[in-house]
C-alpha cells in the first residue's frame, strides 16, 4: 500500500468520522418561556426595558417585572382576580405590553394581556382555547402555536396559512418564522427582510429577533438571515457544536451551549460571567438576560443595563411547573420548591435530550479576581485561531493516514502467520473489559453530550437485582439477548435486557463466533444510540445502559402487561381488557401507529424500526401500547442500501418471518413502507385473532395471514376474517372495523409505493376509533358516514 493511496482512503474516512462525532443542535430548553423582557416609554433612542420572570414566594411563585437599569426602582407584580394565585405558565413580553399563559396543564388555557405604558394593572383576557405548543413575543404582538397552526394577536401583516403546519415557531420585529411538521424546513411571513430569505435545508432551533432570525440544522450548524447590517453584526462563526438554546435581539445573537455556558455576538459574555452555566436564555434589543443554573437567579447584562450585570431576581422558575412525575427525562435539581415546596409533587422537568449537567457553583471573589485577570488578556485574533486550527487539521489527517498504514500492514502480518497461533483464542470473552469496538462507539455517542440522557448503570447493582440473571428473572428474549425484570435499589421496576455470553464451542467456526459478536455490539449500540434520543409516549422508554466486564445490557421502563403477541395468542380466555371489545381493539392499534409514526415522521434524523410486530408492541400498566425493540432499527435516509454503520457492521435482510416486507426481503430495497406493510400485517393479526402464520381451514400447509384475510377483505367480505372469541361489531362499529380492514390490505400491497404513509394510517385510525366510541357512547349524527373505502385508496407515492 503506498502513503498516497492510504491518504485518499482515510481522507473520507476521517470526514465520516468527524460527522459521526459532531454533536447535533437540541431543541429549545423551554418552549414556553417563563423569563421575558418588555421594552416601556416612548423613547426609541433610548428604550427602557423590564425583566418579567415567575418569582419565587417560598409557598409558590408570582409574576413580577424589574427594571435592569434602576436597581433602586420597586418590582410590580402582575395578576388577576383576587391576586391570591398566579394560574400561569408560560409569559412573553414586546413593546409595552406583558402577555401570560396558562394554565398548560389543564386545558381551556387562558392568554391575559398588560398594557406595560399604562397606569393600570388590569389586563384583558385574549385568548381562551386548546393548548399551546408554543409562544413567542415580539414588536406590538404575540403569536403561540394552537394544534402546530400558528396564530397571532395584534398582528397587521395578515393570517399564517391555515393548512401550514409547524413544529415551533420565533417572532420577530415584524415578521414570524416557523419550522415545518416533517420537513424542518423554515418559513416566515410577514414584513421585512426575513421574509424571502429563509435558508434551504432541515433545520430543530429557531429564535428571531428585531430585524434577523437564526436556526440551528441537524449538523449543528447555527446560521442567520435577515437584514443584511444586523447579520453582519451578529452572525456567529459556523461552528458545529451542540446548541440547546438560540436568543436573538436587535443585530445581537447569543445561545446556550450544550454544557449551558453563554455565547453572544457581537458583544461577549461579560468576563465576570463566562463559564458560568445558565438554564435559560432571553434577549430584547440589546439586553439579555438568563436564569443561573447554580441558584436560579435571573442576571441581566448588555446595554443599558445598571452596571453592565444586574441580578434582578434571587429565585425564578426556568421553566412552566409540571407534576414530577409526568417529566419523562427527569426534573431540574431543587427546582421543586420553585413551584409550591415540593408538597404538590409539581417541579420543572428535565428537557428530553440532554445529559443533566453538575449543578455549578456561585461565582466567589476568587473567580471574579481571575475573570478581571482575564478581561486583560488580548485574544488571538480569528486568523491566528484559523491558522492553528488548519495545521492541527493537516497533522490529524497525516496522523490518520499513518495510523491507516500500521494497521493495514500489521493486519497483513497476522494474516501470514496465523495458522502458527492459537486460533481458539477468538472464541476467548474478556472478564474485565469490553471489546474495543463497544466502547469506542459508546464513547462516540456519549461525547455528543446533550443528545443522551441514559444513565450508566454499574455492572453489580444489575447483577443485584437480578439475582446474577437467575432464570425466575428471566422474562422473555429481544433482539439480542434475554430480558429480566428486577426492582433496582430506589425502587423502580424494571426490564433488563442482556445480550448473551454463549460459548461457541468446538461445532462453530471463529467466522461464526466473531459475526454473532458482531451483531450483538451492532444490535446494543443501536438500540442505545437510537432510544437515548426519542421521546414518545408510545415508544418504551430507555431508562440506562452497562458496558461493564464484557456485558452488553440495556434497562428499561418496565411493562407491566407484557406482549400485545401473548395477550392475542397465548393466555387463556378470558380476553385481557384490550382485546376484549372493537374499540379498545382499535385504540390499541392507533396507539401502536402513533409511536411508529413519530419515528418516521418527527424523530431527527428518522427512523425505520425493520422489526414491526405483535412481540414488539408492549402493553403498560393502563394498556396504552409501546412499540418496542430498536436493535434492527436503522436511521431512515439510506442512500445505499449496501453501506454499512459507521463502524464497518454490514447493511443485511433482517426482520421477522410473515412481517416482513416482500419488496425488502426479495430486492433489498428498505424504506419506511416496509414498516408500513409489517404494521399492516399487525392489523390483520389483532382483528383476525390468527397468528401470522398457521394452518387455516381447508388448507393442508401453513399460510400467512395476509394470503388467507385480504382476498375476504377486497371482497367486501371482512366480516369473515374477524375474531371468533369476539361478538361481531354493531353495525355501527362494523362499519369502523371493516374501514379499518380495508386500511390493512392497504398496508401490505406488494408495491411500496402503494402503500399509505404511517401519517395516513395513523388518521385513518383515528376516525375509525372516534367514530367506534360515538357509537359505543350512544352518540348519533357523527361522522361515521365519512368512513368509506375510497379514504383509504390514497396512497403518497416515494
Amino acid at each position: 500500500m503506498s502513503p498516497s493511496f492510504s491518504l485518499s482512503a482515510a481522507l473520507p474516512l476521517l470526514a465520516l468520522l468527524l460527522c459521526l462525532t459532531s454533536p447535533a443542535a437540541a431543541s429549545s430548553s423551554f418552549p414556553l418561556p417563563t423569563i421575558a423582557i418588555a421594552t416601556v416609554g416612548t423613547d426609541i433612542t433610548s428604550p427602557h426595558h423590564l425583566a418579567c420572570a415567575f418569582v419565587s414566594t417560598g409557598t409558590g411563585y408570582q409574576l413580577s417585572c424589574a427594571s435592569v437599569s434602576n436597581r433602586s426602582a420597586t418590582p410590580r407584580n402582575y395578576g388577576y382576580g383576587d391576586g391570591s394565585s398566579t394560574p400561569f405558565s408560560a409569559i412573553v413580553a414586546g413593546d409595552g405590553y406583558l402577555c401570560s399563559v396558562g394554565p398548560t396543564s389543564s386545558p381551556p388555557v387562558s392568554m391575559r394581556w398588560w398594557d406595560l405604558n399604562g397606569s393600570e394593572d388590569l389586563s384583558k383576557r385574549v385568548y381562551r382555547g386548546g393548548a399551546l405548543s408554543a409562544v413567542a413575543g415580539g414588536g406590538e404582538y404575540v403569536c403561540a402555536l394552537v394544534e402546530n397552526k400558528i396564530k397571532c394577536w395584534r398582528w397587521a401583516w395578515g393570517s399564517v396559512p391555515e393548512e401550514v403546519a409547524f413544529s415551533a415557531m420565533a417572532v420577530g420585529g415584524g415578521f414570524v418564522c416557523g419550522l415545518l411538521v416533517g420537513t424542518g424546513k423554515v418559513k416566515c411571513y410577514g414584513d421585512g427582510d426575513a421574509v424571502g430569505r429563509e435558508p434551504k435545508g432541515r433545520y430543530m432551533l429557531l429564535a428571531a429577533g428585531e430585524r434577523h432570525a437564526c436556526a440551528v440544522d441537524h449538523a449543528g450548524t447555527l446560521g442567520c438571515w435577515g437584514e443584511t447590517a444586523a447579520v453582519a453584526a451578529a452572525a456567529p462563526p459556523r461552528l458545529i457544536r451542540a446548541v440547546s438554546t438560540v436568543a436573538v435581539g436587535d443585530a445581537l445573537t447569543c445561545v446556550l451551549w450544550g454544557n449551558w455556558t453563554a455565547s453572544c455576538w457581537p458583544e461577549e459574555v461579560p468576563p465576570e460571567l463566562a463559564g458560568q452555566q445558565f438554564v435559560a436564555l432571553e434577549a430584547k434589543g440589546k439586553v439579555v438576560c438568563g436564569v443561573r443554573m447554580s441558584d436560579y437567579s435571573l442576571l441581566c447584562w448588555g446595554g443599558g443595563v445598571a452596571a453592565g450585570v444586574s441580578k434582578v431576581f434571587d429565585k425564578v422558575l426556568p421553566g412552566p411547573c409540571a407534576p414530577s412525575k409526568s417529566c419523562p427525562c427527569g426534573v431540574w435539581s431543587g427546582s421543586a420548591p420553585l413551584c409550591g415546596g415540593g408538597g404538590g409533587g409539581a417541579a420543572i422537568c428535565y428537557p428530553c435530550g440532554y445529559t443533566p449537567p453538575l449543578m455549578a457553583q456561585a461565582p466567589t471573589s476568587d473567580s471574579s479576581a481571575s475573570a478581571s485577570h482575564t478581561r486583560k488578556k488580548r485574544r488571538p485574533s480569528d486568523l491566528v485561531i484559523a491558522m492553528i486550527s488548519a495545521g492541527i487539521g493537516a497533522g490529524l489527517v497525516a496522523l490518520f493516514a499513518v495510523l491507516v498504514i500500521a494497521y493495514c500492514l500489521r493486519r497483513r502480518s497476522r494474516g501470514r502467520s496465523s495458522s502458527s497461533h492459537d486460533s481458539g483464542r477468538i472464541h476467548a470473552e474478556p472478564t474485565t473489559a469490553p471489546g474495543p469496538r463497544v466502547p469506542r462507539r459508546l464513547s462516540m455517542l456519549l461525547s455528543k453530550g446533550p443528545n443522551t440522557t441514559v444513565e450508566q448503570f454499574p455492572l453489580t447493582a444489575l447483577r443485584a437485582a437480578t439475582d446474577v440473571f437467575s432464570p425466575s428473572h428471566r422474562i422473555g428474549s429481544g433482539s439480542f439477548g434475554a430480558v429480566y425484570r428486577a426492582s433496582l435499589a430506589d425502587g423502580r421496576e424494571v426490564a433488563i435486557k442482556r445480550a448473551e455470553r454463549r460459548d461457541t464451542g468446538a461445532s462453530s467456526s471463529a467466522s461464526a463466533a466473531a459475526a454473532r459478536r458482531v451483531n450483538h455490539e451492532s444490535a446494543f449500540i443501536s438500540e442505545l444510540s437510537l432510544l437515548s434520543r426519542l421521546n414518545h409516549k408510545n415508544l418504551v422508554r430507555l431508562l440506562g445502559f452497562c458496558a461493564d466486564g464484557g456485558e452488553h445490557i440495556l434497562v428499561y421502563e418496565f411493562m407491566a402487561n407484557g406482549t400485545l403477541h401473548d395477550h392475542l395468542h397465548k393466555r387463556p380466555a378470558p380476553l385481557s381488557p384490550p382485546l376484549a371489545s372493537w374499540p379498545s381493539r382499535l385504540r390499541l392499534a392507533l396507539g401502536a401507529a402513533r409511536g411508529i409514526e413519530y419515528l418516521h415522521t418527527y424523530a431527527v434524523p428518522a427512523i425505520i424500526h425493520r422489526d414491526i410486530k405483535s412481540s414488539n408492541i408492549l402493553l403498560d400498566a393502563s394498556w396504552s401500547a409501546k412499540v418496542a425493540d430498536f436493535g434492527l432499527s436503522l436511521l431512515k435516509n439510506l442512500d445505499n442500501a449496501g453501506d454499512g454503520d459507521d463502524d464497518g457492521v454490514p447493511f443485511v435482510t433482517a426482520g421477522t418471518v410473515g412481517y416482513m416486507d416482500p419488496e425488502y426481503y426479495r430486492l433489498q430495497h428498505l424504506t419506511d413502507k416496509s414498516d408500513v406493510y409489517s404494521f399492516g400485517v399487525l392489523l390483520l393479526e389483532l382483528l383476525s385473532g390468527c397468528r401470522v402464520i398457521q394452518r387455516y381451514e381447508g388448507s393442508g400447509t401453513p399460510r400467512n395471514v395476509v394470503e388467507m384475510a385480504v382476498p375476504y377483505i377486497e371482497s367486501d367480505r371482512v366480516h369473515r376474517v374477524l375474531d371468533i372469541r369476539l361478538p361481531l361489531p354493531t353495525p355501527g362499529e362494523m362499519e369502523a372495523v371493516a374501514y379499518v380492514g380495508y386500511l390493512a390490505a392497504d398496508c401490505v400491497r406488494l408495491p411500496g409505493r402503494d402503500r399509505p404513509a404511517m401519517s395516513e394510517v395513523v388518521g385513518v385510525l383515528e376516525r375509525a376509533v372516534a367514530a367506534c366510541e360515538e357509537h359505543e357512547d350512544g352518540l348519533d349524527g357523527g361522522d361515521a358516514a365519512a368512513l368509506s373505502r375510497s379514504c383509504t385508496d390514497g396512497s403518497t407515492t416515494m
